[in-house]
């Protein structure tokens, strides 16, 4: 058994959500044994497709034409297209029309939570559908003193700073706005948010959330390795305010590096996540505020341990072996 795993424009979806997901598909694979490859031209049973563009629709079609099993995995829905790019709410009606054919096209649909399932369920696809988490590299977000000493070197970090940290890309839908507002309400903090996007591409509001960020919040861009995996183990609370995610790979790094989480209250994280046991949940500027303020000064228990234990469940090693038995699974299926 050869897995292809396929990931459309690799260049430009490496720094997202999705380029992770492939990074830690390709680990888990290598954990689990299974023989697999990203070069679509070489010989293979299963093409598990990560993609929605041009070449995932013809890479489609040309393993149907071989008789190859196909399992898509679907990252991208209507909801979370929404509130991204300019123009997006109008064409998100059109995206969802072009998700439904392409999903459907397949023998089976792997998406990462119960959340994102539902929503597909509810588009009407009859394919099989399976939640399976992308899962966190638990090695790479161990405490490392280096990575934390490069981190705060890297920032000019006093011992005495608070640090609020988020990684994303700055989409309305990621919370952005929501979190220069809080940093306005919490000038005794800094706020680090991680990630890049052209302002070309950005609507009128979040250009302006961006122009008028408060004088605590410090926007890096996108910076990978020693200095965010430092960040993810040195940093005092993690705070995702996102309206709408598939699952949120930066949520399970942030549970890796044993990160004090502040989420939105949102679908995608039920169950998984549950308020005031292993995350603490909130649902408007003041409530965020008021949370991270209150794990800060440790005001609140800590839950960071119990989010430990959440990421250990959904470790690579895990992963592995549950795409193990899909991909053993749908080969054996006949059509």
């Amino acid at each position: 058994m050869k897995v292809c795993l396929y990931f459309e424009g690799e260049n430009v979806i490496s720094r997202s959500g999705i380029g992770r997901a492939m990074k830690h598909q390709m680990r888990a694979c290598e954990i689990a044994g299974i023989d697999y490859t990203t070069d679509s031209k070489e010989d293979y049973d299963i093409l598990h497709i990560n993609t929605v563009g041009i070449t995932s629709s013809l890479m489609i079609h040309n393993a149907k034409n071989e008789g190859k099993k196909v399992i898509y995995h679907a990252h991208s829905t209507e909801e979370d297209f929404r509130n991204s790019f300019v123009l997006s709410n109008q064409v998100a009606p059109l995206f969802k029309m072009h998700l439904v054919n392409l999903y459907s096209s397949a023998d089976y649909i792997l998406t990462p939570t119960p959340y994102s399932k539902s929503l597909l369920e509810g588009y009407g696809i009859e394919v099989p559908i399976q939640a399976i988490s992308n899962g966190v590299d638990l090695d790479k977000y161990e405490y490392d003193a280096d990575k934390v000493k490069a981190y705060r070197k890297y920032f000019h970090l006093k011992e005495e700073d608070k640090v609020v940290l988020s990684v994303g890309l700055y989409f309305e839908r990621k919370g952005i706005i929501d979190f220069m507002d809080v940093a306005r309400k919490l000038p005794q903090y800094k706020f680090i948010w991680f990630g890049h996007t052209s302002k070309v591409a950005l609507p009128k509001n979040v250009r302006q959330a961006l122009d008028e960020a408060p004088f605590n919040v410090i926007l890096p861009g996108y910076v990978k390795g020693g200095i965010i995996e430092g960040a993810f183990a040195d940093s005092d609370v993690f705070f995702f305010p996102s309206l709408e995610e598939t699952e949120g790979i930066v949520v399970l790094e942030a549970l890796a590096g044993k990160q004090e989480v502040i989420v939105r209250d949102i679908g995608v994280y039920d169950p998984w996540l549950v308020d005031k046991v292993n995350c603490y949940k909130g649902n408007s500027v003041e409530q965020f505020a008021q949370l991270i303020h209150g794990v800060i000064e440790k005001k609140l228990p800590s839950v960071k341990e119990e989010g430990w234990k959440t990421a250990q469940q959904r470790s690579l090693n895990e992963i592995g072996d549950q795409l193990k038995e899909v991909y053993e699974r749908v080969l054996a299926q006949k059509d």
